[in-house]
């Protein structure tokens, strides 16, 4: 038995064994390098800015799984000589402790029954965990963290890592092709400018846009308003006459001597910029997977429970975007009788959340994190511990989440993202992707210069200010300088 355990040790493993497998793992690692770095010079070549930053931050986060297997791995030997009491381990367990196989096994193999991380004893993982199991079993008690646990929630966050970048893309991919639709609403409106048709008035509610969101609906009830535009994002959320109008009124509010700006490159621009935001999994996010992962006890049915939360919160999400449009029918037809040439709506940060457009951004980023735990972990538990393990939970609710899953991935992809697209426009504040590359590296100099201008004369006039108090009679003038920010 000594004998087979050190035959499992690196010293007596064969050089070809090892030589292998190394250069396996070299290949396909610089084979994935290779094609991140080709994707990356391709969306340079593209002049896809927004879309290569996005693809920096992924790898960030590959930077960040690999220091987190680091960490796991020079760790996994504190932990397996970190003991703690057999009766620790009764608390807060994902499945029920066996009775019967707690009595017939030690402390030890006990803890890894009632954790359902035992797997087979014989197989060597990270590392041969035997001596920390005995050096622990020795002294009555049991490892904090068992080998076996500490590889399944190794490859745990590595799956949910990559689960989110995949459901991120790929929901930007079908949103995108919804979005990519509305070029053609661009194109006519742009021929339609070229023309120069005189004005002329009609009557507010001849317009089709304040037709079909104001009806009168809202006017004299909220509730029935909300209701209207919760039912708006399943089916038509948004129309020619909303495009158009909504363009129209950023073209006034932002750029009146453009009245050609190309607003649908714009607003994909845009878009992309925020893809790069959406990719990543911020700080916040891992907190939530804690918790999550606490919560996670036997009887609880806690990710049953916590799958409806994205679904909530999209429809929420969805519902005040649809309400954002109808709020800027209600202003025109409120306000207005008739109309001389075209309708023009007003942007405001006023008609979102906290008076902050980008709170719409922050939910979307968290409804899909959320949704892609649900997926990792489902797929994680079913190739690690089977359909029938006790993690998994009953099929009712398995099934419930899957299609929970499935109903967010869509109908944040067809309907939700484009009409974030789109509505988040009408802020107060226009994006700095209205500019192009070139324009915006200028006025980063330009901003940087006077920033610079400006702390050189407040110096100066201090200077100055000191050299009066001390008897100079000179004075002192100063001149303002404006500074434009932007959103």
């Amino acid at each position: 038995m000594a004998r087979a355990e050190a035959a499992a040790a690196l010293e007596f493993t064969p050089t070809w064994i090892v030589a292998a497998i190394c250069s396996l793992i070299v290949l396909i690692s610089l084979a994935a390098e290779r094609c991140l770095h080709y994707l990356g010079k391709t969306l340079k070549r593209k002049n896809q800015k927004a879309l290569f930053e996005a693809l920096l931050k992924v790898k960030e986060e590959l930077m960040l799984l690999g220091f987190i297997s680091l960490l796991l791995t020079v760790s996994q030997g504190i932990l397996q000589k970190t003991c703690v009491p057999p009766k620790w381990t009764n608390y807060l367990l994902p499945c029920r402790k066996m009775e019967d196989q707690s009595k017939q096994r030690g402390p030890s193999e006990a803890h890894f029954v009632a954790a359902g991380v035992l797997g087979h004893l014989g197989r060597r993982l990270l590392a041969d965990g035997g001596t920390g199991a005995d050096h622990c079993q020795n002294k009555g008690k049991v490892p904090l963290l068992s080998l076996e646990a500490l590889h399944q929630l190794h490859i745990f966050i590595f799956v949910l890592a990559i689960t989110h970048v995949i459901f991120s893309a790929l929901t930007m991919l079908l949103g995108g092709a919804k979005i990519h639709q509305w070029k053609h609403w661009e194109n006519d409106i742009q021929k339609d400018v070229a023309q120069n048709a005189p004005k002329k008035v009609t009557h507010v509610h001849q317009f089709e846009f304040i037709r079909e969101r104001f009806k009168g609906i809202g006017k004299d009830s909220i509730i029935l308003s909300w209701l209207h535009s919760f039912v708006k994002q399943f089916s038509g959320s948004v129309t020619k006459s909303d495009y158009i109008t909504m363009r129209l009124g950023f073209i006034q509010t932002h750029c009146r001597a453009n009245p050609k700006f190309d607003f649908h490159r714009y607003m994909v621009r845009a878009l992309e910029a925020d893809f790069k935001k959406v990719v990543g999994i911020s700080w916040y996010l891992w907190i939530f997977v804690m918790i999550f992962l606490l919560l996670n006890v036997n009887g609880w049915h806690t990710y049953f429970w916590i799958s409806f939360v994205p679904l909530l919160l999209l429809l929420a999400v969805g519902t005040k975007l649809e309400h954002v449009i109808t709020q800027l029918a209600h202003e025109v037809a409120e306000k207005h009788s008739a109309i001389e040439g075209d309708l023009v709506v007003n942007p405001s940060d006023e008609h979102f959340w906290f008076g902050r457009p980008k709170v719409i951004l922050y939910l979307i980023h968290f409804i899909l994190f959320q949704n892609a735990f649900e997926i990792a972990f489902f797929f994680w538990i079913l190739t690690t511990y089977g359909f029938n393990s006790c993690i998994m939970d009953h099929v009712p609710f398995i099934l419930t989440r899957l299609i929970i899953g499935a109903i967010v991935q869509i109908l944040c992809s067809y309907s939700t993202l484009p009409i974030y697209a789109i509505v988040t426009q009408m802020g107060s504040f226009f994006k700095k992707e209205i500019f192009d590359e070139h324009v915006q590296q200028g006025l980063v100099g330009w901003a940087q210069k006077a920033k610079k201008r400006k702390g050189l004369k407040e110096s100066n006039g201090a200077m100055a200010g000191a050299g009066s108090t001390n008897g100079s009679s000179q004075p002192i003038f100063h001149s303002t300088n404006g500074e434009a920010s932007r959103r």
